[in-house]
């Protein structure tokens, strides 16, 4: 006879307890609210780049006149004495951390759970912001900027994959475009909440709220469970049969199976590396989206930094960084979503992406160009306005391509090797060539229309991708995933075969 408190205590009650609190959270994370966090996550990302660069935590330094007075300098750049190459290096650090680290965390999602890796990568990015804060000297912080890169790389290349598979199939890229407009949104904040924080409490403490914002989500993305990615096995370790029907291994079968040695692991996660690198690089899709992603990059970064100069260079604007950040996230938070609007509601197949991607630039290239040969102030604001948000619609396409040109299992390896090829060819070389070119010229005008005339360029290598064979890949099975039903059919049928 069975107890009252065994029988509450019986494996049926305690599965069906399991299944009633597992259908509890997966009804309170919804799809739309689990998106949000990753949103938020991004705008915090892209609010501590506003930061770094903003006049209150970076400062200036130390400056005197004719008459041999000095003033005090500012911010990260006066209190450490830094030159502005020094500064600029601080910049570099951050990037040379997030390029390393985001083929690794692509890498890594092969061997575990995907979303456990930004949980991971965002407790050093946290850290990092910490440390940012308690910085003494210029080597020491520029090492905690490279954690910081290194901290979102890991969000990078995974949190376009999940919020691809969460979003309906109808509003996909209006859920990416939400998305990539934090990047806007969030160094244009960044601007404001350093310059703020900076001026009334210290530099040092923009990083430590920052911090304190980020580390509510570190905690939160080790007790979410997320959706399962396409093309990827679940990570965590089952628990043994033990229904009657398990058999015993025999000796032979017990035999055939190896210890495999962490070096082992290690060698076949380097060969599987190296196989998923090849698989990535001949989808030409894939390469000419990249070629053009490049070519875009570049003179956004060129735009980003030498916007506000050239401004005043050619304009003589007295308030030129507050114009061009103005216009810069009112345009940036219109033509992402726009862009992701349009792109949903013609069908988002790949030869339709490409289309609205050349489109867009080339138009928006136009727009600009006009824009830079109008002697009028108000008159290059309204025409520059216009080519910004055509120029910023690319940004959710562009990437909803990257997702799928490949097969699922390779998603966040593209979104690593993207990332990491337009800064390295895009907007990393970009700013000190056009500082170099400038330099020669000795005309603001002149050089901005060279910058962007290169938007040109890369309308027509995506205007390739338009009639190229291309097919959406995203719903297709890696090798690995058919050799494993394959397995498990095999075995099936053998445990079928009647004893």
């Amino acid at each position: 006879m069975t107890k009252y408190g065994e029988q509450r205590d019986s494996p049926a009650v305690t599965a069906e307890a399991e299944a009633s609190s597992s259908t509890a959270t997966k009804r309170f994370w919804t799809p739309g609210r689990f998106v949000a966090i990753l949103c938020i996550v991004n705008l915090i990302n892209y609010v501590d780049r506003g930061v770094i660069a903003s006049n209150g935590v970076n400062g200036s330094s130390r400056t005197c006149d004719a008459k041999g007075l000095c003033s005090a300098g500012t911010g990260i750049q006066g209190e450490f004495k830094l030159s502005n190459f020094q500064d600029g290096l601080l910049s570099s650090a951050f990037m040379v951390g997030l390029l390393v680290a985001s083929p690794i965390f692509a890498a890594l999602s092969k061997r575990f759970t995907p979303f456990k890796l930004i949980g991971v990568g965002l407790t050093v990015w946290t850290l990092a912001a910490v440390g940012c804060g308690f910085s003494y000297n210029f080597w020491m912080i520029a090492v905690f900027r490279m954690f910081v890169g290194v901290g979102e790389a890991s969000f990078i290349s995974l949190a376009a994959p999940y919020i691809d598979d969460s979003a309906p199939a109808a509003r996909k890229n209006l859920w990416l475009g939400l998305f990539y407009m934090c990047i806007p949104a969030g160094v244009a904040l960044g601007y404001v909440f350093g310059g703020y924080v900076g001026n009334h409490l210290g530099w040092r403490w923009a990083f430590y709220i920052e911090a304190i914002a980020m580390a509510f989500f570190v905690v939160l993305s080790f007790c979410i469970k997320p959706p399962q990615l396409k093309g990827f096995a679940a990570k965590e370790s089952k628990k043994p049969s033990t229904s009657i029907e398990t058999v015993a291994l025999t000796h032979a079968e017990a035999s055939q199976i190896k210890t495999v040695s962490p070096k082992s692991k290690s060698q076949n996660l380097v060969v599987l590396f190296g196989k998923d690198m090849k698989a990535l690089f001949s989808e030409k899709v894939f390469i000419v989206n990249v070629l053009g992603y490049i070519t875009y990059n570049f003179v956004i970064g060129a735009y980003s930094y030498w916007g506000p100069k050239a401004g005043f260079g050619i304009y003589h604007m007295k308030n030129a960084d507050m114009i061009f950040g103005g216009l810069t996230i009112i345009c940036g938070i219109i033509g992402t979503l726009g862009g992701s609007y349009v792109l949903d509601r013609i069908n988002a197949t790949l030869p339709n992406t490409f289309k609205l991607l050349a489109a867009s630039t080339l138009f928006g290239a136009a727009f600009c160009f006009a824009a830079f040969c109008m002697k009028n102030m108000y008159a290059f604001i309204g025409l520059f306005a216009v080519g910004e948000i055509l120029i910023f619609a690319p940004q959710a396409p562009v990437n909803f391509v990257c997702l799928h040109c490949v097969r699922p299992n390779l998603r966040p390896l593209s979104m690593a090797s993207s990332t990491v090829l337009i800064h390295i060819l895009g907007d990393v070389p970009s700013s000190p060539l056009y500082g170099k070119m400038q330099d020669r010229l000795k005309n603001w005008r002149t050089s901005t229309l060279i910058i962007t005339s290169i938007l040109f360029l890369a309308a027509i290598i995506w205007g390739i991708g338009i009639f190229m064979n291309s097919v959406d890949r995203s719903n297709e099975k890696s090798d690995d995933e058919v050799e494993e039903e394959e397995k498990l059919e095999t075995k099936a049928d053998n445990n079928s075969v009647p004893v």
